[in-house]
């Protein structure tokens, strides 16, 4: 591979890195209703597991409450079967058409433990970004050593890969702040 392949490669994959960790704060509870808490549902639906988005649609009238409309009135009791066994701590009413969920507020400790899991995925994504780092600047080393680049291309690349993971260090940085201040304000 060349320089600009591996860089490409490692920013590809700290970005799908990045993204794992926007979804994983999504499903994290904030004290606000809305949809994407329940991307990580999957619902029982004639005998495959769906994602809940398949087989309803999901909206929030309100900051406190979450609708769910689904498109079979038959996958009703599955949609409520797969919110009773999640962690998401919600309970869901039920009346024949809809279901509501409305978020109780947190407690403090509520609050802390969100905050501790928030800053437990960031750290998960900065190792991930740091493998990354480690792999492409393995795949800079090869490619020295197989005599397709030199070494002044060798340590350029390697400082890039360097200045990539700083770059993706600090987009997770920021969506967890971003998401702890979230947590904390409610």
């Amino acid at each position: 591979m060349s320089g600009p392949q591996i860089l490409k490669d490692t920013e590809d994959r700290m970005e799908k890195a990045l993204d794992v960790f926007r979804n994983d704060l999504k499903g994290m509870r904030t004290g606000r209703a809305s949809p994407q808490m329940l991307d990580s549902l999957r619902v029982d639906n004639y005998g495959t597991m769906s994602p809940i988005r398949d087989v309803a649609s999901v909206t929030c009238p309100d900051a406190a409450t979450i609708v769910i409309k689904p498109y079979a009135a038959e996958s009703l009791k599955e949609i409520e079967k797969a919110i009773r066994s999640s962690d998401l701590g919600l309970a869901p009413n039920n009346d024949g058409k809809v279901i509501r969920l409305t978020m109780p507020a947190m407690s403090g400790d509520q609050r802390k433990k969100i905050v501790a899991a928030v800053k437990k995925s960031a750290e998960s994504a900065k190792v991930s970004c740091r493998n990354i780092r480690r792999d492409g600047n393995k795949h800079f080393e090869d490619a020295e050593k197989a005599k397709t680049m030199t070494e002044d291309d060798r340590d350029k690349g390697k400082a890039k890969v360097q200045d990539l993971l700083k770059v993706y260090e600090g987009k997770i940085d920021d969506l967890a702040n971003k998401k702890e201040k979230e947590v904390l304000e409610q």
